[in-house]
């Protein structure tokens, strides 16, 4: 399962190029159903002027239209990062089963406190959602932490 985690990953990593490549927060996101990729989304926040447009919504947005209906029940959804709290909300409302994740939050770094995306979903009573942790980790995290050193010399 490891090697169809990191495929699917890479992905996401591409995504999150895509995005940054567009001055967005380099952050991407696939969901795959069956084995076959059904979205991809990264961030498109300030480019569509959305605070809600992070990458995880932006494939859940995606994924409807593409399976024609909006139960993703058996869906694994891929991200470098980990979901915000919003995310979290939506990938339980869309039935994800599986959340596979490249980044690691930090509460130490971050600005959401003692916050995982493991606690979200327990607070919606979504606890049987697994949550994979440490797909592809560094290649996730350099890229995170590039993007937000060159934001700190701007």
């Amino acid at each position: 399962m490891t090697s169809e985690h990191e495929k699917f990953m890479r992905m996401a990593l591409e995504e999150a190029h895509i995005g940054e490549g567009k001055g967005e927060a380099p952050v991407g996101s696939v969901i795959v159903k069956d084995g076959q990729v059904v979205a991809k989304g990264h961030n498109t926040a300030k480019s569509d002027l959305d605070l809600t447009a992070h990458a995880e919504m932006v494939a859940l947005k995606y994924a409807g239209p593409a399976l024609g209906h909006t139960d993703l029940t058996g869906a694994t959804l891929y991200s470098t990062g980990e979901p915000c709290i919003m995310c979290a909300g939506a990938i339980v409302s869309a039935g994800i089963t599986t959340v596979v994740l490249g980044g690691n939050y930090s509460r130490y770094h971050g600005q959401f406190g003692d916050y995982s995306v493991d606690k979200a979903l327990g607070l919606v009573r979504r606890g049987d959602i697994q949550v994979v942790r440490g797909v592809l980790t560094e290649e996730c995290e350099v890229m995170r932490w590039n993007y937000w050193a060159k934001q700190a010399k701007s």
